[in-house]
């Protein structure tokens, strides 16, 4: 039976998405106020503990280009709970492991697992809704994902006043069997039969292709992977910045992580409610214009050495644009693609977590960071995804009606529709809607199709 996009947004089920997408950024951030004590406890170096965290965000950038094309061929639902019940058993075996080796494999494992729900969450959202209804629940799973990763550490702080480094995986395990079992008894497939990809790993090879040589998907994953880059930036610097270049207490640097969080929320949130006013590409345009003027201000300030406050404010409203974009780019990225949503969430997923990755340890390369290598690395990657807008914004000029417009008459050429219907059947998983529309379109008429006629008496 073919899919019926819903028209209600169920609380619960978002709910629920929410929790799946935050398991990712949850795996890789939790256990970071432990570093010590897992250091001590396995008798490894400082060097080899911070290894843990390029396996883990390896395994997450792999996980999310495999569950996302495996999903497009299988259903989202038996992909997601297999790795729900591997995630919960790896995060187990994290807390019963006695050397860094064991210790760095598993967290691959875990990070591999990890991504099926963060990728999956996107590819059921857009099998499930559509219009604006994807960017209204993209942006309260955007928000997850922005917020996170930054709440993550504190509560990684907290179980440790009530245990050692290993109560974290035991938390993690918990975390994934609630899951486990919420996902198994509440989420139906999202993905009907008839509309799974068929063709196995060749064809899964080639919708990861036919993305990457689509100019205009590419271009939106590597703005929001570039500006996320900001935000992991962030996380990875900002403890330095304000610890040991400002003098703040733990304390008092949790108040202002916690003032990023609650601007990146309010950033997402206030995106969803203004989507019913105004189209995504012009929300996005607009917080990427504000956040090349905030992050510019921010590294001017620090290079003038600016004190604490001035810093703050605008690092704390340059993070708010985040909360903007990431919901934004998605969307309309996962709009053009569903035919192969999961695919497309996967490779969005793998660029931001991998970009982020390569991009935030660049404040260290000249020794511990500070405010102006914070903000100057901040600023640069904003720079490049405004440049990557600016680009991406031409092929938003055509539009739907424009692409069907080529596409009819390209078959009016042809020697006949009926050949080209054939061929949009055969490549289904590859074929756009507004395309398969213009097929549609184009096809000659023939007395089969006019509708009965009735001659009225007399």
């Amino acid at each position: 039976m073919a899919r019926i996009p819903a028209t209600r947004i169920s609380v619960g089920f978002v709910l629920l998405l929410s929790a799946l997408t935050a398991i990712g950024p949850l795996t890789f951030d939790t256990y970071l106020a432990a570093f010590p004590q897992i250091a001590d406890d396995l008798d490894a170096t400082a060097a080899a503990v911070q290894l843990t965290i390029a396996a883990s965000l390896a395994g997450l950038a792999l996980g999310q280009l495999l569950f996302g094309s495996i999903s497009d061929a299988f259903g989202r639902r038996r992909p997601l709970l297999g790795a729900l019940v591997v995630y919960v058993l790896t995060s187990v075996g994290l807390a019963l492991v006695e050397n860094i080796t064991a210790f760095t494999a598993l967290r691959f494992v875990q990070g591999f697992t990890a991504a099926a729900g963060m990728v999956l969450s996107l590819a059921i959202v857009r099998d499930r809704y559509e219009g604006l209804a994807v960017s209204k629940v993209m942006a309260r799973l955007m928000l997850v994902v922005g917020v996170a990763p930054i709440l993550a550490p504190t509560i990684g702080a907290q179980l440790l006043l009530f245990g050692s480094w290993r109560l974290i995986f035991v938390f993690l395990a918990s975390a994934g069997a609630l899951l486990l079992v919420t996902a198994w008894f509440t989420l139906r497939e999202s993905l009907p039969a008839e509309l799974r990809r068929t063709g196995g790993t060749g064809a899964a090879l080639r919708t990861y292709r036919d993305l990457l040589t689509d100019l205009p998907f590419l271009g939106l994953a590597l703005m929001s992977a570039f500006y996320l880059s900001a935000m992991f930036t962030y996380v990875a610097s900002s403890t330095f910045v304000f610890q040991q270049g400002y003098g703040l207490s733990p304390q008092e640097f949790g108040w202002v992580f916690a003032a990023g969080a609650v601007a990146i929320t309010a950033g997402s949130q206030i995106n969803g409610a203004l989507v019913g006013r105004f189209r995504p590409e012009q929300i996005l345009s607009g917080a990427v214009a504000a956040g090349v003027v905030l992050s510019l201000s921010l590294f001017a300030t620090t290079l003038l050495g600016a004190p604490f406050w001035p810093v703050t404010v605008l690092l704390v409203l340059t993070l708010g644009t985040a909360g903007f974009v990431l919901p934004s780019a998605p969307a309309i990225a996962l709009a053009s693609n569903p035919h192969r949503a999961g695919s497309a969430a996967a490779l969005l997923g793998a660029l931001q977590f991998g970009l982020g990755a390569l991009i935030a340890p660049v404040t260290s390369f000249g020794g511990e960071p500070t405010a102006v290598t914070m903000g100057a690395v901040m600023a640069g990657v904003i720079l490049v995804a405004a440049v990557l807008l600016v680009a991406v914004r031409r092929s938003w000029s055509r539009g739907p009606v424009a692409e069907a417009e080529d596409v009819v008459a390209s078959a009016e050429t042809a020697e006949t529709a009926d050949e080209l219907v054939s061929v949009a059947s055969a490549e289904r998983d590859h074929v756009p809607a507004t395309t398969a529309r213009a097929f549609a379109a184009a096809r000659p008429r023939t007395p089969a199709d006019e509708p009965d006629v009735v001659p009225c008496p007399g």
